[in-house]
């Protein structure tokens, strides 16, 4: 390659063809940690392109940050600032993945809904580096948890003692903001709130979580086949048995 480009966070970090660890300056405690596009955001895909090519290369999510840099051309201290950990990379990279091609349908009906969400759920985890994103995700939600969670919409998720509880806390929609499936969690909540306005039975966030989502996380982290178009239509169809008018 020719040349030279750099694309800047913040003021000295830089993303270089040439490699990391050149033209670093401190950066001020007051100035923002991250922000939301612009050079901010060609480094954060910067970086998460180069950890996903490494995690498919290398099969494994234990990548160490140097390589990190050397492959997305952001300096480390950049990177170590941003991220600190390569855990705390790949759950971002798995996070952005299950935002970006999990978009929640409407298809004018609720089984069409989550027919198509579980074929793209499903598309999602055939892609080689599935398992990997899979475990972060879990690993994430682990240290979600360990912590107490954060503060949701309704209340602290801090306050909520028993896995009872827990369930009906989150299909309330009070889900914390931390936990690696907020974002998604609210987008299958309206699904089904946009469900039951026309009309159709209700179903609750977990009967979505537990009978589409974690037979075909199962099946992906054992690497157990057969995850086509009937098993996803079984799978639907016992979910909308949960359901109530």
């Amino acid at each position: 390659m020719t040349g030279k480009r750099d694309v800047t966070e913040n003021q000295g970090d830089a993303v270089d063809e040439h490699g990391p660890g050149r033209g670093n300056r401190a950066e001020p405690e007051s100035r923002p940690r991250r922000r939301t596009g612009g050079r901010s955001a060609r480094v954060r895909e910067a970086v998460l392109k180069a950890t996903a090519e490494l995690i498919a290369e290398q099969g494994h999510e234990r990548i160490p940050i140097a390589e990190i840099a050397e492959r997305s051309g952001v300096h480390q201290t950049s990177i170590y600032r941003r991220w600190r950990t390569t855990n705390a990379i790949v759950l971002d990279l798995s996070q952005e993945r299950l935002t970006s091609m999990w978009a929640v349908p409407d298809t004018g009906s609720l089984r069409g809904d989550l027919l198509a969400y579980a074929k793209r759920a499903a598309a999602a985890m055939a892609e080689p580096d599935a398992a990997v994103l899979l475990r972060a995700l879990i690993a994430g939600a682990a240290e979600d948890a360990g912590a107490g969670g954060d503060a949701g919409a309704g209340g602290d998720a801090a306050a909520v003692a028993d896995a009872e509880s827990v369930a009906a806390y989150v299909d309330a929609g009070n889900i914390p903001a931390t936990h690696p499936l907020a974002e998604r969690g609210q987008d299958l909540l309206e699904m089904l709130d946009r469900a039951a306005s026309r009309g159709e039975p209700r179903l609750r966030l977990f009967d979505v979580l537990d009978g589409i989502l974690a037979p075909i996380y199962l099946r992906t982290l054992f690497r157990i086949p057969g995850i086509d178009d009937a098993y996803l239509e079984s799978l639907v169809d016992n979910c909308l048995g949960h359901a109530t008018t």
